[in-house]
């Protein structure tokens, strides 16, 4: 009997996947079309959708060295049943520069180190295919610059064909920008800067180069405008070639279940699990024709849970993105953000969305635009396209998973400026979800809400006081904290909705009403307000939706009216549906 594939998880090297009987989802049908496109590929995805993977598997497809080991590993893929001509036909360069590092003196070096060793190790591969002693003069060349005119010229003479592929093209630059600053950056990637110098050589020098990368920043300081490579990023043929379809997920969870290693409801955990890691689309031509798109380790991480304990994880985010979260601090300069970045940051979160322009190629220089800035989020993965508005894009959270991010990114900026104590707000939103002990959680909130005066002094509204309290009621592990929620044609400005696929024993759910005045107005119009308030809120608890959402639970509609930045009035309404 056949032994039962292993999840992958956290493994990029395809020859291992396939060698050690472990779990496949298949993208060789994709190598066709992009031998059809111009021979200098670049692809942008966020990080953790299967981009080191699928270089893997490209390099295992075209390497001559390899050849002979096709049938082994592709034999039983969509690619083994109809191979392309150039299968097997070129010796491959492949570079990953997230290897690189290093500080400002050490990192010309290092670059240099590295190229030369992955030039010497190629020049070992494929000697037979040059000469005898091919390998030693390689090593013999001094400097990568050097190895790389060598490795030109011997292969002319020898015709044989190259192939260059670069893992994480802008991983080492990306640090340096943000944490070296621009000026070092700038002497990397432009005139006679070292990583500029390379990318000089790259060109011409290989038959076909794909690389991949998280943003297209770097290139473009490098190349002045994408003339090394045609960018696939946002084309439609491509827009499932990285991450999971639900079709993909639903296949591996029934083959695990049938090998009897997965015990449940396979369409409840879909289902669980798409409005934490599904949702994403890069190509606007997509929107309408293809599936979304799943985080990859995401769903292994999920599954692996799932096998190993027979039921979800107690944290649906998976606990080593960490990292990942802090290199998006850095990358996306949160630390630095002006006060228009910070403006489009907190209306995403607040809304969900943007509307905006898709931004396909943009230097160093011009990230800290306001205008550019949603972009640098898609391409990260902060926000995914939606729906279109025109000729702009509708640029939209993509799942739960981000939206916490972006949840964190404002809770951090709060604390930072006071101190609040979690812990006891977290004690608080115990009684909220179990017992409707709404009252103090709230109020909480409120007075911690007046006492940040550095948050109030940047701008006092329902839009800053929403953005608030959905930082901290983000910290309630048992609801989906959902702000601008369209219920009844209208859209609430909070809805605690309970997880109880997580948290069965949540026994209310919650509609929150969040009204403004400024002190000065508040005595002549706080009644029609409140009034105004109190229809909106029944308005939005008859929704047909809502009894769906709440599932059972009993719902409390909360109306808070704010006089400036204090609380005056909080009061539950009674509706026909609660």
């Amino acid at each position: 009997m056949k032994a039962v594939k292993e999840i992958p998880y956290g493994i990029a090297n395809f020859v291992e996947v396939a060698e050690q009987n472990m779990y496949y989802v298949d993208k060789t049908m994709y190598l066709p079309l992009l031998e059809k496109q111009p021979r200098n590929l670049f692809l942008i995805r966020p990080r953790r959708f299967g981009k080191s993977i699928f270089l893997s598997m490209l390099r295992a497809y075209y390497d001559v060295s390899q050849k002979d080991e096709f049938q082994k590993r592709f034999g039983n893929l969509w690619i083994g049943k109809q191979p392309t001509p150039l299968q097997g036909q070129f010796q491959i360069v492949y570079m990953d520069f997230s290897r690189i590092g290093g500080m400002d003196n050490d990192l010309a070096k290092n670059f240099n180190d590295y190229c030369c060793m992955v030039v010497d190790d190629f020049a070992s591969v494929y000697e037979s295919q040059y000469y005898p002693g091919f390998a030693k003069e390689m090593k013999a060349q001094s400097g990568s610059n050097n190895k790389l005119n060598y490795l030109n010229l011997q292969a002319h003479n020898c015709k044989v064909r190259l192939y260059l592929i670069i893992d994480e093209y802008d991983n080492f630059t990306n640090i340096v920008l943000n944490e070296q600053g621009e000026e070092i950056y700038h002497a990397l990637t432009h005139a006679s800067g070292f990583y500029r110098e390379v990318f000089k050589k790259f060109k011409g020098m290989f038959e076909r180069i794909f690389m991949t990368g998280v943003s297209p920043v770097t290139l473009d300081d490098l190349t002045s405008g994408f003339n090394i490579g045609w960018n696939i990023s946002t084309d439609p043929q491509f827009n499932m070639m990285l991450g999971f379809s639900e079709t993909d997920v639903r296949e591996m969870f029934r083959y695990y279940q049938d090998a009897g290693q997965l015990q449940g409801n396979i369409e409840e955990m879909i289902k669980e699990m798409k409005p934490w890691y599904d949702n994403y689309c890069f190509a606007k031509d997509s929107l309408k024709c293809d599936p979304k798109m799943f985080n990859c380790d995401m769903v292994f991480y999920y599954l692996r849970n799932y096998m190993n304990a027979g039921k979800s994880p107690d944290q649906m985010i998976d606990p080593n993105t960490r990292t990942d979260y802090n290199k998006m601090k850095k990358l996306i300069q949160l630390d630095r953000l002006d006060g228009d970045r910070k403006g489009v940051l907190r209306r995403i979160t607040e809304e969900g969305q943007i509307v905006t322009t898709l931004y396909s190629t943009f230097p160093a220089k011009e990230i800290t635009k306001p205008e550019i800035f949603p972009s640098l989020l898609f391409y990260y993965g902060m926000l995914t396209i939606t729906a279109t508005r025109g000729d702009r894009l509708v640029l939209s959270i993509p799942n739960n998973n981000v939206r916490k991010q972006y949840y964190e990114f404002m809770l951090e900026d709060y604390q930072d400026k006071q101190y609040i104590n979690l812990n006891n707000l977290i004690d608080l939103f115990d009684s909220m979800a179990f017992d409707g002990h709404w009252r103090e959680p709230l109020e909480f909130i409120a007075r911690a809400y007046k006492e940040n005066s550095s948050v109030r002094s940047a701008i006092e509204g329902e839009r800053n006081i929403q953005g608030f309290f959905t930082a901290y009621l983000s910290v309630n592990a048992y609801y989906l904290t959902a702000p601008e929620v369209e219920l009844n044609h209208g859209f609430c400005d909070l809805f605690l909705m309970p997880d109880l696929q997580r948290y069965g024993e949540v026994a209310h759910s919650y509609i929150l009403e969040l009204k403004y005045l400024p002190a000065k107005d508040f005595d002549g119009k706080a009644k029609a307000q409140w009034l105004e308030a109190v229809e909106q809120i029944k308005g939005y608890a008859a929704g047909p939706r809502v009894q769906q959402q709440i599932q059972g639970t009993r719902l409390h509609c909360i109306v808070m009216q704010f006089s400036g930045c204090e609380l005056a009035r909080i009061e539950e309404v009674t509706t026909s549906a609660v």
